[in-house]
């Protein structure tokens, strides 16, 4: 495994993050293909020996209860001291007033319950699912500030919002003196690239750390588009961010399948390759749900791509709608 500092940090992680949203209670959660407890145990497990120490979470995921197997699994198998734990927090987790959002109220009341499902004191990096229309920045960065001058919170991060909105928290922090986003957790792979125009040079810029999800496009850039799988078949929210541009995706599939065949690996290695070449990713997050995923994600680490390889992925790309920022 190789190891990185996440952005402007001294935090080190894995190269590849492990994505838990594949793993809860299914009744709980708008995914059917999730992982029962004991089945993410043993993908969590194996993980670990791999040498990945970097796994992320939210509260939404199937309700809590992702953060609950984490948690579970982490202390079964692993160093607390030596394990990154991320989470997030803004969607809908109660119905009613303070359900949902960024208020002060919410996320301290949110933090709390996380750190209870996940069996720990404090969260290495705390991430903001969402930019929250409803609250003023100032009000959500200075409550993340209180909980890390408190202890429960180590680093902070956001996800999935434009530029000028992560610009605005940035500046709004570094203005009052409070702790700075040090990572941005957005949509990013080959078939979807919007991040390049502004965010990913904003992140430079700043030396903020990415860490993509969807890294191989809800597994569309793994297999052929008329290849079945369950999740292909339920997942809805992977319909809603490709469906749309299938036909000019198309290309693209073919040419990973190419890379893959020239180079004798599979075509998720080459899909991983090419984001953990992007600067200024720090770490893309899969969503292994087997082990087959994991050692794969792991095997991309071995996977140098050439200049011409990359703009042979790259050139049939064409501009898309932004999906998962608002």
């Amino acid at each position: 495994m190789d190891y990185t500092k996440l952005g402007h940090t001294g935090l080190d992680i894995s190269r590849i993050c492990l994505g838990c949203m594949g793993f809860g209670d299914a009744t709980r959660w708008v995914h059917e293909w999730v992982l029962n407890e004991t089945d993410s145990h043993t993908v969590i497990k194996r993980a670990l020996e791999l040498g990945i120490n970097f796994f992320d979470t939210a509260n939404i995921y199937s309700m809590g209860t992702s953060e609950e197997y984490l948690g579970r699994a982490l202390k079964a198998y692993a160093n607390r001291d030596e394990v990154v734990i991320a989470t997030k927090v803004f969607s809908r987790m109660h119905e009613g007033p303070n359900g949902a959002g960024l208020s002060r109220k919410v996320i301290r009341s949110e933090i709390d319950k996380s750190l209870q499902r996940l069996g720990t004191d404090y969260v290495d990096l705390y991430q903001i699912h969402r930019w929250d229309y409803d609250t003023p920045i100032e009000e959500t960065m200075e409550a993340l500030h209180e909980l890390v001058k408190m202890g429960k919170v180590r680093y902070i991060g956001a996800s999935a919002m434009y530029a000028w909105q992560f610009q605005k928290a940035l500046h709004v922090a570094e203005k009052n003196n409070w702790t700075r986003f040090v990572s941005m957790q957005n949509h990013l792979n080959l078939l979807y690239r919007e991040e390049e125009r502004e965010m990913l040079p904003l992140c430079i810029d700043q030396q903020i750390g990415v860490i993509p999800y969807s890294p191989l496009a809800s597994g569309r850039l793994t297999r052929d588009l008329n290849t079945a799988t369950l999740r292909s078949e339920t997942d809805h929210v992977q319909r809603s961010k490709y469906d749309a541009t299938m036909d000019t995706d198309h290309t693209i599939i073919e040419r990973v399948a190419e890379l893959a065949n020239r180079y004798g690996v599979s075509r998720a290695q080459i899909a991983t390759a090419w984001i953990l070449q992007k600067n200024p990713v720090s770490a893309p997050i899969i969503g292994a749900t087997r082990i087959a995923h994991l050692e794969d994600a792991v095997g991309a680490l071995q996977v140098k791509l050439t200049a011409e390889d990359v703009a042979f992925l790259e050139e049939p790309y064409v501009p898309h709608a932004v999906v998962g920022a608002n």
